[in-house]
């Protein structure tokens, strides 16, 4: 069972990993199953070394698993539980305060 510290690095991690819009567009596209970053860098229109650096950070926060496959690694969501999560989560309804400033500066999402 997770206990409340456990708990919170989980959030901090999934926090940190979807706060940063080129992990989150990476997340998305694992969600649709297994991808290469070759194949992510092609269908997401960013660099291999971009991918490569966000995919190590992912690892890093243990959102995702590499298996090595000969001369290419495949990446997945790290498990069933998160996939499902994540997947529910995109159904929720966000409200949004038009009115309200965002207290983030650098922060792209309220644009």
């Amino acid at each position: 069972m997770l206990t409340l510290a456990s708990r919170l690095d989980v959030m901090n991690r999934l926090g940190r990993a979807m706060a940063d819009p080129t992990r989150s567009r990476i997340l998305l596209a694992l969600l649709d199953g297994p991808g290469y970053p070759a194949e992510l860098s092609r269908d997401l229109a960013l660099t291999r070394t971009n991918v490569s650096n966000h995919l190590s950070c992912l690892r890093g926060c243990g959102l995702v698993v590499a298996t090595p496959e000969g001369r290419r690694t495949r990446y997945e969501i790290s498990d069933p539980h998160l996939t499902r999560g994540m997947r529910d989560l995109l159904e929720a309804v966000v409200a949004v305060d038009e009115g309200a400033p965002c207290v983030d500066d650098a922060c792209e999402c309220c644009a």
